[in-house]
C-alpha cells in the first residue's frame, strides 16, 4: 500500500512563494510518476505538473513559468515551488503516485492566496 503525505500548504500573499512536499510511503512498490493537482472550490481538479522518475517533467500550460516540480527519488518525495502566487492559485493541493496497481492520491493541502 502507498501512502502519501502532503505538506507546506498555507496562507500566502500575493507575489509569495510556498514550497509543497509530498512524501510517499511505498513498500515494495515501485512509483514511476508523480504529481500535483488542485481542485479549488466549485471547480474541478486540475493538472498542476507532474514527473516521472526520470526527472521528465510536464506543467499546465498556465502555470509553467511560476511553478516548479522536482523529486528525490531516494527519498520517494517530490516538491513543487510555487511562485508568484496570485489568488487564483487557492486551492486543495492534491498530490499523486503511479505504479503499476494504479494511482494513489494524498489527502491534499490548503493553499491560500487571498485577494
Amino acid at each position: 500500500q502507498v501512502q502519501l503525505v502532503e505538506s507546506g500548504g498555507a496562507l500566502a500573499q500575493p507575489g509569495g512563494s510556498l514550497r509543497l512536499s509530498c512524501a510517499a510511503s511505498v513498500g515494495a512498490i515501485n512509483i514511476y510518476n508523480m504529481g500535483w493537482y488542485r481542485q479549488a472550490p466549485g471547480k474541478e481538479r486540475e493538472l498542476v505538473a507532474a514527473i516521472t522518475s526520470g526527472g521528465s517533467t510536464n506543467y499546465a500550460d498556465s502555470l509553467k513559468d511560476r511553478f516548479t516540480i522536482s523529486r528525490d527519488n531516494a527519498k520517494n518525495t517530490i516538491y513543487l515551488q510555487m511562485n508568484s502566487l496570485k489568488p487564483e492559485d487557492t486551492a486543495v493541493y492534491y498530490c499523486h503516485a503511479d505504479s503499476r496497481y494504479g494511482r494513489y492520491w494524498g489527502q491534499g493541502t490548503q493553499v491560500t492566496v487571498p485577494s
